[in-house]
């Protein structure tokens, strides 16, 4: 199969997630990367894409002049990925969308509700793929625990229990530092700081474990550094489409957490336990029995995690092969609907634009009720009712 062809907006030198992404559209061959408008300052973006590879005539000086150099191209690229501040997500993805590219936006998708909903219609009309990057669904042992979800491993899932908690903004001499500064921003971030950077990673992974959606949630939101407009620790209860009672935990000042992305799931007849710093173990517990560990890459997982799994048994496996197996469910999405034919059912787990709406419409959700005094507040937007 010949590579399909990748662009990027955003992600120049020194992002922190431009990376991640670079490496991960390009590891299993399935994508070229051959466009790019990298950096907010128009000569530094081409100065760095030409470093990477790219023909100076598609090393663009910002997303305008990409999307009319690549549109009228017999070879443009197939896929675009969006990793801008969070403000411009929409007119960035539409534009993309509207003139007939499929993209992968980062979160939160966009920064109101209405203009999530004008994405997902606009996917929609123009049969365009809008996935959206909560990449840590991309681990195998996350989707082993889906797995074993749906086939009923668990019974009926009680409880969920999310964390997504680090304590790097936790210096309040560090905060006006610009590279944190701007996360409390309601200028660039909109609404939400800590929970819409990630708080919706594992407020997604709650639902793409259990199979449910959030219907109703209480919050609580709190600047423990006074200066900051925005909250930086975050505490959100929740209820789900199938009975589930969730709760989700999400700081920057956990002062002694790296990263912090966690998740339980506990069932009628078992409970799950992952935690993305070790990646390669998954808990489980039957009821009245003893602790198990399920290792990546051992025989016997479902298709979705032999799938994902990159490297063999106990090597580290991380973050950016958690990316790639996004960009492989895409490829595998865009080749399928180019043949006529359904996608492979273990590939078909990109998140769409859909549950970037749903992310956005808990995060108006969880500050209006952290405005409310933690009142129970509905979180289904309505374009999904």
């Amino acid at each position: 199969m010949a590579a399909l062809r990748w662009g990027m907006i955003g992600g120049g030198e020194g992002s922190q997630i431009g990376p991640a992404h670079r490496l991960g559209a390009r590891i299993d061959g399935a994508f070229d990367f051959v466009a790019g408008a990298l950096d907010h300052d128009p000569q530094a973006g081409r100065a760095f894409a030409q470093k990477l590879g790219i023909a100076p005539d598609r090393a663009y000086g910002d997303w305008r002049e990409m999307l009319d150099g690549e549109r009228g191209r017999a070879d443009r690229v197939d896929l675009v990925t969006v990793a801008t501040p969070n403000a411009t997500h929409f007119e960035i993805a539409r534009a993309f969308l509207q003139a007939g590219f499929h993209v992968l936006c980062e979160k939160p998708m966009t920064v109101t509700v209405e203009e999530g909903e004008a994405l997902v219609r606009t996917a929609r009309e123009t049969g365009r793929i809008c996935a959206v990057n909560y990449g840590y669904s991309g681990y195998p042992l996350v989707r082993q625990m889906r797995a074993m979800v749906a086939r009923g491993d668990l019974g009926a899932v009680r409880v969920v229990v999310a964390e997504f908690s680090h304590g790097h903004h936790a210096d309040a001499a560090q905060a006006d530092n610009p590279r944190i500064r701007w996360r409390y921003d309601p200028v660039q971030m909109g609404v939400s700081a800590q929970f819409a950077d990630c708080g919706i990673h594992a407020l997604h992974l709650a639902s793409f474990v259990t199979g449910q959606e959030v219907a109703r949630l209480s919050a609580d939101f709190v600047s423990t550094i006074p200066s900051r407009a925005l909250e930086d620790d975050a505490m959100v209860n929740f209820r789900m489409t199938g009975g589930t009672v969730g709760r989700l935990w999400s700081s920057a000042v956990a002062v002694g957490r790296m990263h912090g992305l966690t998740l339980q799931v506990f069932g009628e007849k078992a409970g799950l336990r992952w935690a993305q710093e070790q990646p390669n173990q998954l808990f489980y517990t039957p009821t009245g029995g003893r602790v198990q560990i399920v290792e990546r890459g051992e025989a016997g997982l479902s298709p979705e995690a032999d799938r994902a799994s990159r490297v063999t048994i106990g090597h580290a496996e991380g973050m950016p092969l958690a990316f790639a197996n996004i960009y492989a469910d895409l490829a595998e999405a865009i080749m399928a609907a180019r043949e006529g034919r359904r996608p492979d059912p273990a590939a078909d787990l990109a998140p769409r634009a859909e549950d970037g709406l749903r992310s956005v419409a808990a995060i108006h959700a969880a500050v209006e009720s952290a405005r409310s005094d933690g009142a129970w507040v509905d979180a289904v937007p309505a374009l999904l009712r």
